[in-house]
């Protein structure tokens, strides 16, 4: 897969990624700004600013003008909130990628921000916000985040408090986008049936008149932690939520491809060790996978479990056991079970690839981020270098205790119970 990366002459950064065979396209323009960026002031104003994108700008005055624009052609659009950034795309045929390039471009350079439409959609995050704390398997991610990063930037829930997002105002936001709405702080990737001179012209044309400006930065973060962590958050649930993991490496280290195999082994796909021994084994869990998330100053590994409530320690000493199984001499990988992980990643990676949204994800986040991209057959040269010995090692400094940390929603009162399980 083939990609061009130029900057238009007020200096945005532009890649395309031709897909010739392709009837369709999408375009997405990526702010390096999200809730890692925000005080504790306006904590979840990048994720209110993205709602607050599709209510109408200059040349499209409401939502509703924007919803039938896009309708017209039949086309899609949408936008997600990171930590790191916050990006929003239209998806069309190839044909209407003008049209797409416009609306886009009237959204992010030109947002109204009535106050009418700001206090309705708060109302709206309000909501969203009751909606995630009534989804235990949504919020458990948000409470392993807390205990991982205790009371920092990456500690802080993406969509923000109540108490904040009812604070922030028309104010917060102009001064907000006028920070980091800029071309040295954003980047437009083009997937999918257009030719790269025509990407060229509409991203010149529809986002040429960006305002220049420099990146902006956000605290680093410092792992201080020195022994196991546990929190809980009671709720009475037919189902205890679960996440256990450990401190890791951030966003482009070297031993990123050991990782990613490591933790395919451990917990991707229904042959898995974890799917194996918790749910095929044991029948312990409906829900049992392993996960890997990156920031660019650190990261994790993790496995995520939904259980009875009365199977929830004989589960998380399962899981334990699993993981520190990787890190003895007994670990017992075989080429096979290497192959197969590999062959795993590749064949997953080539699926997510199919879709254009999903391509302009895949060399968006690398370009914003570190601004080194990696096409998918040098991430699979990468993946096939990895040996059963390197895995071995990289478990061995990975799963270290002192690294620890279980976050747990259910109907339970005591967070030393599950405390004293990881020592």
């Amino acid at each position: 897969m083939n990609y061009k990366k130029f900057k238009l002459q007020n200096g945005l950064r532009v890649v395309i990624i031709p897909m010739p065979s392709l009837e369709s396209a999408t375009v997405t323009a990526w702010v390096r700004v999200g809730s890692r960026y925000e005080s504790d002031r306006i904590a979840g104003i990048s994720h209110f600013l993205e709602h607050m994108a599709f209510k109408g700008g200059k040349k499209y005055k409401s939502a509703r003008e924007v919803s039938e624009l896009v309708d017209s052609f039949g086309g899609e659009f949408n936008a997600g909130t990171h930590k790191h950034w916050t990006n929003f795309y239209v998806r069309a045929r190839s044909e209407n990628m003008e049209e797409a390039f416009d609306v886009l471009s009237d959204m992010l350079l030109a947002p109204l921000l009535k106050p009418a439409d700001i206090e309705r959609e708060r109302g709206v995050i309000i909501e969203e916000i009751g909606m995630y704390e009534d989804t235990p398997i949504a919020k458990i991610g948000e409470i392993f985040e807390e205990v991982i990063h205790g009371k920092t930037d990456l500690g802080r829930d993406v969509i923000g408090t109540k108490e904040t997002v009812l604070k922030i105002n028309r104010q917060d936001f102009v001064e907000y986008r006028d920070k980091h709405y800029n071309s040295g702080n954003m980047l437009i990737t083009i997937s999918g049936g257009i030719t790269e001179s025509k990407a060229k012209l509409l991203a010149e044309k529809y986002f040429g008149g960006l305002k220049k400006g420099n990146k902006t930065s956000h605290s680093k973060f410092s792992a201080t932690q020195k022994k196991p962590q546990a929190l809980l958050k009671f709720k009475k649930t037919d189902q205890a939520h679960l996440i256990l993991g450990f401190g890791g490496s951030g966003f482009g280290h070297k031993d990123r491809f050991i990782e990613f195999v490591l933790m395919t082994i451990l917990g991707s796909g229904m042959s898995c060790r974890l799917f194996t021994e918790v749910r095929e084994k044991r029948g312990l869990a409906y829900s049992i996978h392993g996960d890997i998330d990156k920031y660019i100053d650190t990261g994790y590994v993790s496995a995520y479990a939904g259980v009875a409530p009365a199977k929830v320690d004989e589960a998380i000493k399962v899981i334990l056991g699993e993981f520190y199984k990787m890190t003895g001499g007994n670990h017992g990988i075989s080429e096979q079970e290497l192959n197969k992980a590999k062959e795993y990643i590749k064949g997953r990676t080539s699926l997510s690839l199919e879709n254009t949204s999903s391509v302009n994800g895949f060399f968006g986040v690398r370009e914003l981020l570190i601004e080194k991209i990696e096409t998918p057959d040098q991430i699979f040269s990468e993946i096939d270098k990895v040996t059963v010995e390197d895995v071995s090692r990289l478990a061995k400094g990975l799963f270290g205790r002192e690294k620890l940390n279980l976050a747990v929603i259910g109907p339970y009162k005591s967070q030393a119970r599950f405390e004293k399980l990881l020592i």
